[in-house]
């Protein structure tokens, strides 16, 4: 690695570390030329994931569209949107194709949601689904309470 203060081509690791999750590592370098120390982070480089859109055009996943739809879903909930962003990335990131379509982004998120809070889930499909009246927005509803019920009846989680 490349001093920063001297430009020598070469230096020696102090010390590494995992960070974020064990997504990167951190290493603390010392110059062999000048004795200064610096930090550099390793990551693995990954092929970007390919966002094709309902009108056909493509764009670079955004990590940060996907929170913010996300926030507005989860706003006044006891739901980590961060969190849930993060495990979405990750499932989308594992898949095989580089491309994916922002349907098939909608339905993973659907279903974290719906796994970790019914109201944050009804919200993000309302928009994602575009729900036309409040017929189709009760239908929702009631699938969801359909499945709560279910739940409490298996002793599960309500």
């Amino acid at each position: 690695m490349k001093c920063p203060v001297c430009g020598a081509p070469d230096s020696r690791v102090l010390d590494s570390r995992p960070v974020e999750e064990n997504n990167s590592i951190r290493r603390r370098r010392e110059c062999t030329v000048c004795g200064k120390r610096f930090t550099t982070y390793e990551v693995v480089d990954t092929v970007p994931l390919t966002v094709i859109k309902k009108d056909g055009s493509r764009e670079i996943f955004d990590r940060h569209k996907l929170e913010t739809g996300l926030l507005k879903a989860c706003e006044k909930r006891p739901v980590n949107a961060s969190a849930i962003a993060t495990a979405v990335e990750g499932e989308l990131a594992s898949r095989i194709t580089g491309e994916i379509t922002t349907r098939e982004i909608g339905e993973v998120v659907m279903e974290h949601l719906r796994a970790v809070d019914a109201v944050a889930y009804v919200r993000f499909a309302s928009v994602y689904r575009e729900f036309k009246d409040v017929t189709t927005f009760l239908d929702e509803l009631a699938s969801v309470i359909a499945e709560k019920k279910s739940e409490k009846k298996k002793g599960g989680t309500p």
